[in-house]
């Protein structure tokens, strides 16, 4: 016998030890029956801050800070910030400005996020507030900056050439997610909107686009999850920090004072799908208190999201976490 080869004993000892250690792997539990991890949502709310109406700029950013430190598991501001972006990035803030004031990711929110960004490292010049046009920005209270201090434009037209397709979606990506930014953090505005339902954290990419009035057939189901799933999308998003200290319970994504209320608050997750969920929940529960319909084409296309694997829209797998 060759010394390649394996004895009978050595074969029987083998096989011996393989089956006690299959033994033990199953009165232990295997890693398909741990539970899977949950996605945190940390939301922080001061609802009386907000109760006459007013943005009080320290305590929103306050808020920020407190749900980036959550959501990192830090205490340290600095490092907190540090867990999500470094100073090598150029970081991209995706803000929502489509409908102007009232409507629209709060100036006071950005100025936060800004500020978190620059005590991780990241320098003025490698910050760029954006969304579709510099003219949204303008008229949501944004000044219009491509040079000095952190920059803030839109992509006015600046779209790829070669169209990317997923799923159902095809069209063309703006230059900023694909060639300026290497880091990006959502912040979106939670509103209702009158053709999905749902304005937050994946409808927000709408404005990453070139043909967004394509994707709002179905109630943007499946356009949502297909336009999530690009991997320039996926793969440079740091994290969601939503704004909503002011949401919109009917009749968005324009701004209706008579719907709009002071929730008070700011949510942030690295889960697109449980984000969106959440904010889901939070204006279903206001419509419910002032006696409006629920909102069941919005949970299609998160439900689509899921399925797809974005994220999750099960609370038994979403820590929605308080501070």
């Amino acid at each position: 016998m060759g010394d390649d080869r394996v004895s009978r004993r050595d074969f029987l000892v083998r096989t011996a030890a393989a089956g006690a250690a299959l033994a033990l792997t199953r009165g232990m539990g295997s890693a398909d029956d741990a539970p899977a991890p949950k996605s945190t949502v940390v939301r922080v709310r001061r609802p009386k801050a907000f109760a006459e109406g007013e943005i009080p700029e320290k305590t929103v950013a306050d808020m920020v800070h407190a749900a980036v430190r959550r959501l990192a598991g830090v205490d340290d501001t600095a490092k907190a910030w540090g867990a999500f972006v470094h100073p090598d990035d150029f970081v991209g803030l995706k803000v929502n400005c489509l409908f102007g004031v009232g409507a629209s990711t709060h100036p006071e929110v950005v100025t936060a996020v800004v500020a978190g960004c620059k005590l991780a490292g990241v320098p003025d010049a490698h910050i760029l507030v954006w969304d579709r046009d510099s003219g949204d920005l303008t008229k949501s209270g944004f000044a219009v900056c491509r040079t000095g201090g952190f920059l803030c434009y839109g992509t006015d037209g600046d779209y790829e050439t070669e169209a990317v397709t997923s799923g159902k979606f095809t069209g063309h990506l703006t230059k900023i997610l694909t060639q300026k930014i290497t880091a990006l953090i959502n912040v979106p505005i939670l509103k209702t909107h009158g053709m999905c339902g749902l304005t937050m954290s994946m409808k927000n990419h709408l404005g990453t686009i070139d043909n967004p009035a394509d994707c709002h057939p179905n109630f943007c189901d499946p356009f949502l999850a297909d336009v999530n799933s690009i991997p320039a999308i996926r793969e440079k998003t740091r994290f969601i920090l939503c704004d909503a200290l002011f949401p919109i319970a009917q009749g968005g994504p324009q701004a209706k004072p008579g719907y709009t209320w002071p929730y008070g608050a700011v949510l942030a997750s690295r889960d697109t799908v449980a984000i969106d969920h959440v904010g889901l929940m939070i204006l279903e529960a206001r419509r419910k208190e002032i006696g409006l319909g629920t909102i069941t084409p919005a949970s299609h296309a998160i439900a689509t999201a899921a399925e797809r694997g974005l994220g999750t829209n099960d609370m038994k797998r979403i820590a929605l976490v308080d501070v």
